[in-house]
């Protein structure tokens, strides 16, 4: 398991990813998955930027942990910001067109489409969202 903490900004993105990458690629991660990852990194980790502290910024930590066993990514992000659970949010109709679709949406919908498993808890005043795909 390794983990970094740090702010709560839009400019962390390249930071995360590239700790993310260095991991992935010692474990010879294929490239699509490498992908899909980093995609899910930036939109989990905008949306913890954007919306956890609105009075002002705070920290975000993410864990990364590998599973041998069934080569099993586990990405893990905190904060203590205010209470959201993206999986409660309603999927977007993708079958509408963009200018009939509501707003938002599409990146934490995108995010549950490409990780094996997306889970949400909040615990000890903690936004915690668990991310995991096969590599």
């Amino acid at each position: 398991m390794k983990e970094m903490t740090l702010k709560a900004v839009i400019e962390s993105i390249p930071r995360i990813t590239d700790f993310v990458d260095g991991e992935l690629e010692a474990l010879d991660c294929p490239m699509k998955e490498q992908m899909q990852i980093d995609v899910a990194i930036d939109e989990v980790f905008c949306n913890i930027a954007s919306y956890a502290y609105p009075s002002g910024t705070g920290e975000a930590q993410v864990r990364f942990e590998f599973d041998p066993a069934d080569r099993t990514v586990t990405l893990t992000f905190t904060d203590q910001g205010v209470p959201f659970n993206p999986l409660e949010k309603e999927d977007p109709d993708v079958t509408l067109s963009a200018e009939k679709r509501a707003i938002g949406g599409l990146g934490i919908f995108l995010v549950k489409k490409t990780m094996d498993g997306v889970e949400y808890v909040r615990r000890d005043g903690k936004n915690i969202l668990t991310l995991r795909k096969k590599i």
